[in-house]
């Protein structure tokens, strides 16, 4: 979720990656056993083709450690409702689910590195709403939302726009649920961010109670240790709610080393955790998820484009150190 300037080199590939089609010199199809869509068309696929294109295989060979699995779909602001129904379509039509990310609270991220959201209270329901009916009837797993909970229990957000926040991801929870084959996860932060405790009685006036469950670790490096532990403690203050945990770059754990207000933004030497997978070995634990997509910034620091652009770099980086 968060923004310096590419090197002109990283540039040049990112353009060339922009352009060129994925199956351009096509690399290994997705694993037989992905739990979730794996889009052939995304970023990480579009850069392995651009590098395979150019015969630079040993990069392309790495960036397909990240092509070849599941990785969740942001839904944009412009057409929300096309969108969806694109994706869950081409899903469905691949047998499998969607796994999809709502992320337009009015007034996201506290105005810092992916600051944004929906103008107003009319039109984020009118977002959610659209969104849900792309989605239709078709299975789609739901993470409702990063940051925003967790931004009123550390003060980032104001106290005069609580209420409304709740109240608008109580509405998103409701409408989603609608959908019949949509499960619908609570963005719940990470073990280093808050103590469960705090989380609980926000995650039940935001409807946790009418959700399927929670997320934990959404573009954060937390072990996957760390986080399931996180995640029992929190289940067990609101209700026994099962959890999904990202664990799209947690292979190293976090980052100690720099600025701990700068840590979490794409921090050095950290890998690709777990492959996304819903035999987790802990009833309570629904799926190993990455929901943060790898190779994709979380700002314009150490380097890194935009929040969201691709970082060719920073991929190769995590694909090279994932045991």
């Amino acid at each position: 979720m968060p923004a310096r300037r590419a090197p002109a080199a990283a540039l040049a590939l990112l353009a060339v990656a922009a352009c060129a089609p994925a199956t351009a010199a096509p690399g290994p199809a997705p694993a037989a056993d992905a739990p979730y869509w794996v889009n052939p068309d995304g970023k990480a696929a579009r850069a392995a083709a651009a590098h395979r294109a150019a015969g630079r295989t040993a990069e392309a060979a790495l960036l397909d450690r990240i092509a070849t699995r599941p990785a969740a779909e942001w839904i944009g602001t412009d057409r929300p409702e096309a969108e969806a129904r694109t994706l869950t379509e081409a899903a469905t039509k691949a047998g499998r689910a969607s796994l999809l990310v709502l992320y337009d609270i009015p007034h996201r991220d506290c105005g810092l590195h992916s600051a944004g959201g929906a103008p107003d209270r009319k039109a984020y329901l009118a977002w959610v709403d659209a969104v849900a009916r792309g989605i239709g009837p078709r299975r789609a797993t739901v993470v409702l939302e990063p940051d925003a909970v967790m931004h009123m229990v550390d003060g980032c957000a104001p106290a005069e726009r609580h209420a409304e926040r709740y109240a608008l991801l109580k509405a998103a929870v409701e409408r989603l649920q609608r959908q019949p084959q949509t499960t619908v996860h609570l963005d719940a932060g990470n073990a280093g961010w808050a103590a469960p405790e705090k989380l609980a009685d926000p995650l039940r006036r935001a409807g946790i109670a009418s959700a399927d469950g929670f997320a934990v670790n959404v573009s954060n490096f937390r072990t996957t240790k760390e986080s399931v532990a996180y995640g029992r403690t929190l289940s067990a203050l609101v209700g026994g709610k099962p959890f999904v945990v990202d664990t799209s770059r947690n292979g190293n754990g976090p980052y100690t080393a720099g600025d701990p207000a700068e840590n979490w933004c794409n921090p050095p030497g950290r890998a690709l955790g777990e492959p996304p997978t819903l035999r987790t070995g802990d009833p309570l634990v629904r799926a190993y998820l990455w929901i943060k997509r790898p190779g994709e910034s979380d700002g314009e620091c150490r380097g890194g484009p935009r929040a969201g652009e691709w970082f060719d770099s920073y991929a190769l980086e995590l694909a090279r150190n994932a045991r």
